[in-house]
């Protein structure tokens, strides 16, 4: 029997997953990692991290930096990055998601439709990531682990997730597409 033909293969490996499964998936890995870390679910932070480690390797000085003076991002910052049990739990996720689309046989290499689609996703990713650093977090930390822990702040930052997609979507395809 090929492995394509094993039905557990089919299941788990190349049909999508329904939301409910994932749902619970992420639930337990949030758990886990709030158990084993003892902090919330964050994948932001950590790319300041990496960040400050590569600006160091070029011979930069982060911790000269108000944000890397604060106790919690300096002792990070010093411990290094297999220390740091979140940036490596987004290397899992990086790796993970490849695996997982390499496993479903859906990675493709696609040809760029046009200059104007490049910039808007350069400018949309910057501006996410400007965002996320400004509100001290992403749909993850923000929202994820917000809700999870009953905050308001999770809360209000589903509303304005479903906002923000709204408006962005109507520029999107009034300007880029």
């Amino acid at each position: 029997m090929k492995i394509q033909d094993n039905p557990y293969y089919k299941k788990l490996l190349k049909d999508p997953w329904s939301y409910t499964s994932g749902a619970v998936i992420l639930a337990l890995l949030n758990i886990g990692l709030l158990a084993s870390t003892g902090k919330a679910w964050g994948v932001t932070t950590p790319f300041s991290y990496w960040g400050a480690w590569i600006y160091k390797v070029l011979g930069g000085n982060p911790e000269s930096w108000f944000y890397f003076q604060q106790k919690a991002h300096a002792e990070a910052i010093k411990a290094g990055f297999w220390m740091d049990a979140h940036s490596v739990s987004n290397l899992g996720i990086i790796f993970g998601a490849f695996l997982a689309t390499l496993l479903a046989s859906q990675f493709k290499i696609k040809k760029i439709k046009s200059w104007k689609q490049v910039v808007a996703a350069i400018i949309g990713g910057l501006l996410m990531g400007y965002g996320a650093r400004i509100s001290f977090g992403c749909n993850i930390g923000a929202l994820f682990s917000g809700v999870a822990s009953m905050s308001l702040h999770g809360w209000v930052f589903m509303i304005f997730i479903f906002v923000g997609a709204f408006i962005g979507s109507k520029l999107l395809v009034k300007y880029f597409m």
